[in-house]
């Protein structure tokens, strides 16, 4: 059980809520399937279908987000509307107005929503109460966003800031390849992009291909930056930093997958050692990551930014 991609965000560390106060916050806001009436429905799911909302492994809490959405595409509510309509127009001798035909495909809406299929997906948050991480797996801000309102509907004064540090991970990545070294601790793999600041933000990527230092340099010195990296830390994960300090790709590397397998019994042992593997893992690597891009930016320094 590994995220794919990390949405990373900071808690006071430590962070002073037991496992069992969070239940209780979370507990008002558990999830509810979709009624005949609602197009969606969210909230705290069982991380492990046992009832309970907060998953702990050795201090480390899991979360899960559930999301219910009614399918019902525009394009069938108009073409129902339509064949309405015209009955309509047939018993008043006219045609719906503007107004008439809003409300006509309201009541199809209303009409075909209980027949709608629906979709269920989940979004993973993991809390590291101990170093004060909170990382979302979502590939995308938006979805990240969706969990961070519901904890802080959920929590009262919820104390979550995001994640600031010194260097700009554009500004960072690009040295690195100007220089042809990566930070210590991490290599830079094959995958890269290259995007000018320009208005037509010409951009060029590298996908499985080796970074030849004088190419990326020419492409940097006529004014592009990074603004994509691949990379892997320490030889054991590997993934893809962007420009808004999100990772994504996120992968263990064989050797963790060697450990895995030698702690691995039954399902529920298997997820937890998966779980223990895997924030113990990331919690140093983030660690590492921050200090690459110069450290977190200090409470004054923030302020004034």
């Amino acid at each position: 059980m590994w995220f794919k991609n990390l949405q990373i965000y900071r808690l006071p560390a430590p962070w002073a809520m037991t496992s069992e106060q969070l239940e209780a916050c979370l507990a008002p806001q558990a999830f509810a399937p979709c009624t005949s009436l609602d197009m969606q429905s969210q909230g705290w799911v069982s991380p492990r279908d046992n009832g309970r909302l907060v998953h702990t492994v050795n201090r480390q809490m899991l979360l899960l987000l559930g999301t219910e959405k009614k399918l019902l595409p525009a394009s069938v509510i108009n073409q129902v509307a339509k064949a309405k309509a015209a009955e309509i127009e047939e018993q008043q001798g006219f045609k719906p107005g503007r107004k008439q035909m809003r409300e006509i495909k309201e009541q199809v809406a209303d009409e075909l929503l209980p027949r709608a299929f629906s979709i269920r997906r989940n979004t993973w948050t993991w809390i590291d109460p101990v170093n004060g991480w909170l990382v979302i797996d979502a590939g995308s801000a938006s979805k990240a966003e969706e969990v961070l309102k519901l904890l802080i509907k959920s929590i009262d004064k919820f104390p979550m800031e995001t994640l600031r540090v010194v260097r700009s991970p554009v500004g960072a990545m690009t040295d690195w390849l100007v220089a042809d070294e990566a930070p210590s601790g991490f290599t830079v793999d094959q995958d890269t992009e290259l995007r000018a600041t320009g208005e037509g933000k010409a951009t060029v990527r590298y996908v499985r291909h080796t970074l030849e230092a004088d190419d990326v340099r020419r492409h940097i010195a006529a004014g592009k930056q990074c603004t994509r990296l691949a990379m892997t830390w320490a030889d054991r994960v590997s993934f893809v930093l962007t420009e808004s300090l999100t990772v994504k790709r996120l992968a263990p590397l064989d050797v963790i997958k060697e450990d895995a397998d030698v702690m691995s019994k039954n399902d529920d042992e298997r997820f937890d050692s998966d779980v223990a593997l895997m924030t113990g893992e990331l919690s140093r690597m983030l660690a590492d990551l921050v200090e690459a891009l110069g450290g977190e930016m200090q409470e004054q320094a923030r302020a004034a930014a």
